[in-house]
């Protein structure tokens, strides 16, 4: 009888990076970080952008819910595109109910996951009616309670109007945020967290459109712009990026 052959230790696959890090490098960088340099990053983003807002389109408190819930997963520019059609025929709840499910698919087709967001707009828009008379309430509790609006939509429509100084930590604000040793942490609830215990008070209102805006056209996924970047001598990252080649 033949000895039985011995196994072969299975290959080890590589650990593969969450879809929120693709990308350069994201460091784990030492938290909490220098309170001098972090508020002069922020005077320096200020300096640039002395009034940030949010590149979607809206006329009312309302079509400014309706775009947050399209633009996820999606670009702001996909969304203008959907909506700027949509907004002439339906920019109220009252609108958007009469247009229905199936009338509102045409104009959001073009924008991922459109039937499910179709589906929460319109039960968005009938709870708006029935329960709020018509207009979007303005808390986090009540917000967050409409179907497709969750803690990140609650908060950038919170701190687009003015009315809480909300940091939404999507997949720019999570990718600045460590890269500029502002957060560490490894879930954006807790990117958000330590986010609001390290920005100044004074920038805490405009903080999140100066992250976002920053990383969607200068401290991109792939290839950041460390070269041309007007914080980079404040960045603990921009060292190591252009090391592994992989900033412009």
């Amino acid at each position: 009888m033949k000895p039985a052959k011995a196994r072969k230790p299975a290959a080890k696959q590589a650990a593969k990076r969450p879809s929120i890090m693709t990308g350069a490098s994201i460091p784990v960088l030492r938290w909490p970080p220098d309170e001098d340099r972090v508020g002069t990053i922020f005077e320096h983003l200020a300096g640039v952008m002395p009034d940030p807002k949010t590149e979607l389109n809206f006329s009312n408190p309302y079509t400014l819910v309706v775009a947050v819930a399209l633009s996820a997963q999606a670009t702001d520019v996909s969304v203008n595109k959907a909506t700027d059609a949509l907004f002439k025929v339906a920019d109220t709840p009252a609108k958007m109910l009469a247009l229905g499910e199936e009338g509102l698919i045409p104009y959001i087709a073009s924008i991922g996951l459109y039937r499910g967001k179709a589906r929460n707009v319109i039960a968005l828009s009938r709870i708006v009616l029935e329960q709020h008379g018509g207009e979007v309430p303005l808390n986090r509790a009540d917000l967050q309670a409409l179907p497709g609006v969750g803690r990140k939509t609650a908060s950038v429509v919170l701190n687009e109007l003015g009315i809480e100084a909300a940091i939404a930590v999507d997949t720019h604000v999570f990718r600045v945020s460590h890269r500029l040793g502002l957060a560490n942490a490894a879930t954006p609830d807790k990117v958000e967290a330590q986010l609001f215990k390290v920005v100044p008070e004074e920038w805490l209102p405009k903080a999140h459109h100066w992250l976002i805006l920053h990383g969607r056209y200068t401290c991109t996924a792939r290839r950041p712009k460390c070269l041309s970047c007007l914080i980079a001598d404040l960045c603990p990252s921009r060292a190591g990026l252009l090391a592994l080649g992989e900033a412009g």
